[in-house]
């Protein structure tokens, strides 16, 4: 790959885009490109700069591919539209940012699968890159092209563009993949040779070596090398790996512009339509040591004013008060500020008030999810009301005058008792606020209220019913949209077109490939953004490829059949999910397995893997 560098030809184009910071390299913090590694690798991120750059699991694997002797790793993203324009105009291949190469040119083409509205720019990035769609269509020449990300838990609508696709967490999996990669092309190993290789490693999917069988439904292996099921990846101890503490510090403003500490990784909770509390189960946290040497080290690598200590659910850390007593310690008079991205209602007390407040407030949210709690019982929501004011109360107390609060609309069971529940309860969260700060201050309260249309997912126990239709969804938008808010009260909604298409996409098989490929045929790119998304040219791919989209979002799978997605295991056993599902209907909680007995959900049995908690390990 020496001397193949664009960049004579991108240069000349950056003044006639905007944000030209998106492709140019040299961050503080960057890796160099190296000419003398022998494997090179580049991180694809379907979706602009400053999107992708926050991404934290390519931070993670960033620094590990990097840190591999005689390994190369760079970074890519999809160019704007203008610069797109610009690129296909001038005959321009999608290029790397470290030193702006083909990137066809590389050995591996990592691409992140951060959500099914992401499926037209996986496309778009491969076509822009030269690369063939599908993987049938690739020969020894090309580039391995690798996925992995949430999105892999249901990989049917996107296998066929993919050599390869990662199930599970990728820290020791992505070690293992470049190694046979590197080792095979050395040997000169054919295409076919390294994919049936690569089959053999757990956690790897080659999609080109499964077929369905019309009889059973299910889609079953067609090389003696491929397995009936493939199992998900898992770190068993996170505290053993390395936080990455020197990430690329942006030019520009990105999304998540901050430090970001992984503090734990799980949840068990069991919100039963979270598909992120499924598929990264068990709870695994880091021991507070390590989570505040990250933080020391991470602010003196990169000079962040904010430090994100995420997870899905960070209140629940066994030792998260001391971990913020030391964080505010640590950083108490450096201006540079803490924030937790989830609070968990019913751990947001007086002192978890103070300790986040520190001194300086990043930004609060709340997540009720259901307005009733006849609701939040269905969708296994263990909490209250009183709750939800109790945090809101401690909040505003602390010294806060904003924060957001998120709701679901099309939930199932819900009826429009649970719509109005929705402003019932913001307008309770607002007086405790009100009640909650000076009299002086009441005027500058504010609070806003985000409601997004529930998607039934993969690997979840709602992942056998399909969407209430579009009209239903607006007819309840509207509803809510008439309710008598306080004035301080800020309302936003999710679109419902863009909910279609990701309820239809969510939960598709290998057919849905044909939809996705037709949509971006008709121009179909950055559908996530709102300024992008033109829902009539999804309809109009439906429409030739012979389906109806809203059957497609709204379909309901029979609960004793086969599923699109049943080959992949990420270790939540399916019969516990029906029990879930069972348990919704008849409105009875699941406690949280961390700190309550085992639900059986059997993951930690499948995955040969325990609950470890800092301080305290447990199976």
């Amino acid at each position: 790959m020496q001397s193949l560098s664009l960049w004579h030809r991108v240069e000349p184009l950056l003044r006639f885009v905007e944000r030209p910071s998106r492709y140019i390299n040299h961050e503080y913090n960057a890796a160099q490109s190296s000419e003398s590694a022998d494997y090179k690798v580049t991180l694809l991120y379907p979706d602009t700069y400053e999107i992708g750059q926050a991404n934290q699991a390519l931070i993670i694997l960033y620094q590990i591919i990097r840190d591999l002797q005689g390994c190369s790793v760079e970074r890519s993203y999809l160019p704007w539209v203008d610069m797109m324009a610009l690129m296909r105009e001038k005959s321009i291949p999608l290029f790397s940012l470290e030193s702006c190469s083909p990137v066809a040119a590389f050995d591996l083409v990592g691409i992140t699968l951060p959500h099914e509205m992401a499926a037209t720019n996986i496309l778009e990035a491969l076509d822009l890159a030269g690369i063939p769609l599908h993987s049938t269509q690739r020969g020894d020449s090309d580039p391995l092209v690798l996925a992995g990300g949430p999105g892999a838990f249901n990989p049917e609508p996107i296998a066929c563009f993919f050599d390869a696709i990662a199930i599970g967490e990728g820290e020791e999996l992505i070690v293992e993949v470049v190694e046979m990669h590197r080792q095979l092309k050395a040997q000169g190993a054919n295409r076919q040779q390294i994919l049936e290789a690569l089959s053999s490693i757990e956690g790897i999917y080659v999609p080109q070596f499964y077929a369905y069988d019309r009889l059973s439904g299910r889609l079953e292996p067609q090389r003696d090398c491929a397995a009936s099921a493939i199992r998900k990846r898992i770190v068993k101890d996170l505290d053993a790996v390395p936080v990455p503490t020197c990430p690329i510090v942006p030019y520009v403003d990105v999304a998540h512009d901050r430090l970001t500490v992984e503090i734990l990784r799980g949840c068990t909770r069991g919100c039963r339509f979270c598909q992120a509390g499924m598929i990264y189960r068990p709870v695994r946290e880091r021991k507070a040591d390590t989570i505040i040497n990250a933080i020391a080290n991470g602010i003196a690598c990169t000079g962040f004013e904010e430090v994100s200590l995420t997870s899905l659910s960070s209140t629940d850390h066994s030792q998260i008060a001391e971990i913020l007593r030391r964080a505010n310690n640590l950083l108490s008079g450096t201006a540079v500020g803490v924030s937790l991205p989830s609070q968990r209602l019913d751990a947001f007390g007086v002192e978890m008030a103070q300790l986040i407040a520190g001194e300086k407030k990043a930004g609060l949210t709340f997540a009720p999810e259901a307005g009733t709690q006849r609701l939040r019982d269905i969708i296994n929501k263990n909490v209250t009301e009183s709750d939800l004011l109790s945090a809101v109360y401690h909040a505003y107390t602390a010294g806060w005058r904003r924060c957001k609060l998120y709701f679901m609309i099309g939930l199932p069971g819900e009826t429009d008792e649970d719509i109005q529940g929705i402003a019932n309860l913001a307008n309770a969260a607002y007086l405790a606020a009100k009640d909650a700060v000076p009299d002086e201050q009441r005027g500058s309260v504010r609070m806003s209220v985000s409601v997004a249309v529930f998607v039934p997912k993969p690997q979840t126990p709602f992942q056998w019913m399909g969407q209430i239709a579009l009209s239903e969804i607006q007819r309840r938008i509207e509803l809510l949209k008439k309710s008598k808010l306080h004035k301080g009260i800020d309302l936003h909604w999710h679109d419902p077109a863009t909910s279609l298409l990701e309820a239809a996409l969510s939960r598709g098989g290998r057919e849905t490939s044909q939809l996705i490929e037709a949509a971006w045929r008709g121009g179909a790119t950055f559908d996530a953004w709102t300024e992008r998304f033109n829902l009539d040219i999804w309809l109009d791919a439906a429409r030739n490829c012979g389906v109806d989209l809203q059957a497609l979002a709204s379909r309901d799978y029979d609960c004793s059949g086969p599923l699109p997605w049943d080959h992949i295991e990420c270790g939540v056993e399916k019969e516990y999910l029906f029990k879930e599902w069972q348990n919704a209907q008849a409105g009875v909680t699941t406690e949280d397995c961390s700190f309550a007995s085992c639900t059986a959900c059997g993951v930690c049995q499948d995955l040969d893997v325990q609950i470890a908690l800092a301080g305290d390990y447990r199976g």
